[in-house]
């Protein structure tokens, strides 16, 4: 669990630094967090939100207000962290771009994303250590 408190705290204090690295650890503990979030509001949208608003519990077409706000509020750490890790293993951030197409796209990051870090410094800075040394 502090592993999760450090890589959200880690994450979200670099929300737009788009350069340097981020390593394996502090990538996936911070999507973890953000895969947990979003089934706990996707919950509380369909069996609390929804209702309030007129539409059936958890039926297809209700809306999702309180995950579209966390989406829209975590979109750029989102993508500062797919590009830091896209550096550390030694990779442009403009990989990303691979996430618009459909199936393939998605698979190739995440294949992309598990590979380990490049050892020592590269092109993008010093290798990351985690955890992060407490200031």
């Amino acid at each position: 669990m502090e592993n999760m408190k450090l890589a959200v705290q880690t994450a979200l204090s670099n929300y737009a630094t788009f350069t340097g690295r981020t390593g394996r650890p502090a990538f996936w503990w911070w999507a973890l967090s953000v895969f947990l979030l979003f089934a706990v509001l996707n919950l509380l949208d369909a069996y609390f939100v929804a209702p309030l608003l007129g539409f059936d519990a958890a039926v297809e077409n209700a809306v999702h207000p309180l995950a579209l706000l966390a989406s829209l509020a975590l979109f750029l750490p989102n993508v500062s962290l797919g590009m830091r890790r896209l550096h550390d293993t030694g990779r442009s951030g403009w990989w990303l771009l691979l996430g618009a197409l459909p199936v393939i796209g998605g698979l190739v990051l995440i294949y992309f994303y598990v590979q380990p870090s490049d050892e020592g410094e590269n092109a993008y800075g010093p290798q990351p250590v985690w955890p992060p040394a407490a200031p």
